[in-house]
């Protein structure tokens, strides 16, 4: 049986020291679920924020349940959680993704130097009550404002930029979620508006944005270009961790 955990204190000794942001916003009531094996003493527990879900404890089968349809990243928080999704979710496709370093010190005179590179033609936004609905018409922009659920709690918060040409989001960078001291980045580019540096831009203008709010940006890459990007902008490689990608067939 699976229990979703309303004092969430209860499972964070499962999850250790850990910096993963998404955990603390779960933790921490202020975005996302978490599901355990037991209400009161759980010794297995997930935390499940967009479309990301992470396993720690004891692996059983019973919480593979809380994984979301469709699309899932899956993160496992020790190796018998690593084995055990490895044997039970043979679909599932192992991956190596990229965490930097939580106390990165920018150039703030280098972000502005990219934010300043915007080509002629388009335009650096805000994401407000009018750019979030356009966020939401394509689909490469809709997790920059969806995981929050509703516009009045996107910009309750969190915070982004976006860039428009012809009135259409064509890049963006945002919060995928929020936790009490910072955000983590999301980040895409419409495919045809891609190697003209527009995901550098907003990423600039929203890491100056945080920088400004006292809060921190972190940033995990899903791949080596997205963490190239990040060392362009400042950031310090940390480790490498491994995830799981389940598409539904």
């Amino acid at each position: 049986m699976v229990f979703e955990l309303y004092d969430r204190n209860r499972a964070g000794y499962l999850f250790g020291q850990t910096e993963e942001t998404f955990i603390h916003s779960c933790l921490q009531g202020i975005m996302g679920s978490i599901y355990a094996d037991d209400a009161e003493d759980p010794t297995s527990a997930a935390v499940c924020l967009g479309d990301f879900v992470f396993f720690a404890g004891k692996a059983k089968k019973e919480l593979l349940e809380v994984i979301p349809k469709g699309y899932a990243i899956i993160v496992p928080m020790n190796e018998e959680w690593e084995v055990f999704i490895a044997s039970s979710l043979p679909h599932a496709q192992k991956i190596t993704r990229y965490a930097t370093r939580k106390d990165t010190s920018f150039d703030e005179n280098k972000l502005l130097e990219i934010k300043g590179s915007l080509p002629s033609g388009y335009d650096l936004r805000d994401i407000d009550e009018d750019t979030y609905e356009l966020c939401l018409k394509e689909d490469f922009s809709r997790d920059m404002v969806s995981v929050f659920g509703s516009r009045m709690r996107f910009l309750e918060l969190g915070k982004g930029k976006v860039i428009l040409k012809n009135g259409r989001v064509v890049s963006g960078a945002s919060s995928y979620s929020r936790y009490d001291r910072g955000i983590e980045i999301e980040v895409d580019t419409a495919e045809d508006e891609r190697r003209k540096g527009l995901a550098a831009i907003c990423c600039a203008a929203l890491i100056l944005d945080c920088l400004k709010d006292g809060l921190y940006p972190s940033w995990d890459a899903h791949n080596r270009a997205s963490l190239h990007l990040a060392e362009k902008l400042g950031y310090e490689f940390d480790h490498e961790y491994t995830a799981f990608e389940l598409k539904e067939i």
